[in-house]
């Protein structure tokens, strides 16, 4: 496998394996729903962090300040979103298979902390879309860009719920695998 080949397989199947999943997620956290959604989500736990790879990949192939500006956000996501997966989902869902009724301060303790997660991938996104835009042009960029803004939008909002934090996946896989593929510049060429 080359190199392009591999930067694409790493920055599309994450989020396809995500959104996957995501078509299980049940809509609301139940004690019927509770040892699925502990599942999943323990599922997701090495998932999640991969994710990352998306802005970080492409921001390093277009400059190495980029690279590292963006690998440092994607770490910050990685994170604190993985908190976000641990505590709302393997915790949450543990809690209530043993039919505890007081999730209020889990859920809102994940929120607070997925939230920073999640903006910063949307920052990290930002900082790989200038770079790749820097690089490769507006015109081929652009597509890519809109794909992963609307999906990281989607993501903060949605999880990966069904339908529309399944849709985010597919549109940052979709966005991330735009951005490798528009990106064909030799001298950034980097094996991933």
């Amino acid at each position: 496998m080359d190199a392009r080949t591999r930067l694409i397989v790493a920055v599309t199947v994450p989020p396809l394996v995500a959104a996957a999943v995501g078509l299980t997620h049940p809509h609301r956290l139940t004690l019927e729903a509770a040892e699925h959604w502990q599942m999943m989500h323990t599922v997701l736990l090495p998932v999640f962090p991969l994710l990352a790879l998306g802005p970080w990949l492409v921001a390093r192939r277009s400059s190495s300040v980029s690279g590292i500006v963006a690998g440092v956000l994607a770490f910050v996501y990685a994170c604190f979103y993985t908190s976000l997966d641990v505590i709302a989902g393997i915790t949450a869902g543990a809690l209530k298979a043993a039919e505890s009724e007081d999730l209020g301060v889990v859920f809102g303790l994940a929120t607070d902390l997925g939230e920073v997660g999640v903006f910063a991938y949307m920052a990290a996104s930002v900082v790989a879309i200038v770079a790749a835009t820097r690089t490769i042009g507006v015109v081929r960029t652009l597509p890519g860009a809109v794909l992963v803004l609307v999906g990281a939008v989607m993501f903060w909002q949605e999880h990966v719920y069904r339908p529309w934090g399944v849709t985010a996946m597919v549109l940052l896989a979709a966005g991330w695998g735009w951005l490798a593929l528009a990106n064909r510049t030799e001298r950034h060429e980097v094996t991933a």
